[in-house]
């Protein structure tokens, strides 16, 4: 049976931007509020704009990059500020995370239905599902199609949004996940790694608006590479179940 690991005592909420400085101080701000929440880390991978300085003066703590990493570079870096505010004293030692996308703005409130499970004891990783968006995208549903598919055969579970990449984890879901998997990989391989350690994972409802990407060729573009990366994701967990020793 699944088992969930003993609640957290704190959560940080760690926030991947690139170029939202139209957004990221609304986002920031409203995440501040979530019950649980002690710091907000905002990770500035490579933005041209002032998206930096605008989490700070919202309250965020700031990790620079100064060229693009990508989003699970940008994670990790999260997960590492986190582990540095630790040492120092700033937060307890048992800290769950937040992982919220940078242009939610004020609907980032709603991610309270993920903390409180994680907190709870009842979960360890916690998956946003979203309502349809305001803006229609442009895909076909193929990544989504081989995420799920890919899920599935590797763990007998079918997800409803599997790259929704609002999530929440516990510190032993933090430890099973980490290192992330590469590029737009970093949910499947987080779902896959998570199911694998024999923990609880929850896909939870959650009012959250943000924009979609469209149907024109950097949307054409931003597809083909998330479709890479799910597969090599996919890959080499297939590959680790084949090398790993026979029980």
């Amino acid at each position: 049976m699944p088992s969930v690991s003993a609640p957290a005592e704190a959560v940080v909420a760690v926030i991947p931007a690139k170029d939202e400085a139209d957004r990221i101080a609304a986002t920031v701000t409203a995440a501040r509020t979530i019950p649980g929440v002690a710091v907000v880390v905002v990770v500035d991978d490579g933005s041209s704009d002032a998206t930096g300085d605008l989490a700070v003066a919202a309250g965020a703590e700031l990790v620079r990059h100064g060229r693009n990493h990508g989003k699970a570079d940008a994670m990790m870096s999260g997960l590492g500020r986190a582990a540095g505010l630790r040492r120092a004293g700033r937060l307890p030692e048992r800290v769950a995370v937040l992982f919220v996308d940078a242009d939610l703005e004020e609907s980032a409130t709603e991610l309270h239905v993920l903390v409180e499970p994680v907190l709870a004891g009842e979960a360890d990783l916690t998956i946003a599902t979203l309502p349809v968006q305001r803006t229609a995208g442009g895909g076909h549903g193929l990544v989504v199609g081989l995420a799920r598919r890919g899920i599935e055969e590797l763990t007998g579970w079918s997800p409803v949004q599997p790259l929704s990449g609002m999530r929440c984890l516990s510190p032993l879901a933090v430890g099973a996940a980490a290192p992330f998997a590469r590029g737009w990989g970093v949910e499947v391989g987080m779902t896959v790694d998570v199911l694998d350690a024999g923990l609880v994972v929850r896909e939870v409802p959650c009012e959250l608006h943000h924009r979609v990407t469209g149907a024109d060729w950097r949307g054409q573009v931003h597809r083909a590479a998330q479709y890479r990366d799910v597969a090599l994701a996919l890959a080499v967990r297939r590959l680790r179940r084949r090398l790993a020793p026979a029980h």
